[in-house]
């Protein structure tokens, strides 16, 4: 059985918040989905995984416990929790009012330069696909919408925004090695840039809108390939 937590192979930023990085690298490992809905997380297996104290784990593990990623009881265990259906459907109008808005003003006055990144990254996205790199892919993805709210000037609604989406983004990951989840993932990425660069502001919404419902009209399909995965509705 493989070793989650090996003591030694996590190296610390000493110049960065402890808590922060304990938080943010557990978070990462939940949304890739490395870290499965029931794995125990133990304050000191991860105390000497991450060669700490217990303090800065313990308040890592409850901002992922406000975060509804684990279940703590208190004293007792703490557990990763199983995908919140709900939670990621609030997350999913949040994001998707967000880039609506988002969308419609880079429309309006495209420039040659982003739309070049955005290009670039669709590429990155179809490499990944033909090596079947989920991975590779995923982190693409968020690349590709990131870089829209960095070209809006609106960079820290992205940070804010993520931090409400973990629900989502998990179901997202799951659903993405399904069918042709992927393959149409690039469609969608291409005809948003291509919308964009064109000045047209409500094709590129539309787009939109089609891209980012794409996860929550297959919760059927995802709960039949993954039925641990999801909390009960």
């Amino acid at each position: 059985m493989t070793q989650l937590f090996v003591p030694g192979s996590f190296r610390l930023d000493r110049m960065r918040n402890a808590s922060a990085q304990v938080f943010d690298h557990l978070r990462e490992r939940i949304i890739s989905l490395d870290l499965k809905p029931g794995v125990q997380l133990q304050r000191d297996e991860l105390a000497a995984y991450f060669d700490l104290s217990s303090t800065p784990v313990r308040d890592a593990l409850t901002r992922l416990g406000e975060e509804g990623l684990v279940d703590i009881v208190p004293k007792q265990s703490t557990a990763v929790r199983a995908i919140d259906v709900e939670s990621a459907r609030q997350a999913h109008f949040l994001r998707l009012s967000l880039e609506l808005e988002i969308v419609h003003m880079l429309a309006q006055a495209p420039s040659p330069q982003f739309v070049s990144t955005l290009e670039n990254i669709v590429s990155q996205q179809a490499l990944a696909l033909s090596h079947r790199d989920f991975a590779t892919f995923a982190q693409a993805d968020q690349a590709f919408h990131r870089q829209m709210f960095v070209a809006a000037q609106a960079e820290t609604l992205w940070h804010w925004m993520r931090r409400q989406s973990g629900q989502l983004d998990r179901l997202r990951r799951l659903h993405l090695p399904i069918k042709d989840k992927a393959a149409n993932v690039l469609v969608d990425h291409a005809s948003i840039v291509a919308a964009i660069a064109g000045g047209d502001a409500k094709g590129a919404q539309r787009n939109v809108r089609k891209h980012l419902s794409g996860t929550l009209t297959q919760l059927d399909t995802i709960r039949a390939e993954h039925p641990d995965w999801l909390l009960p509705e």
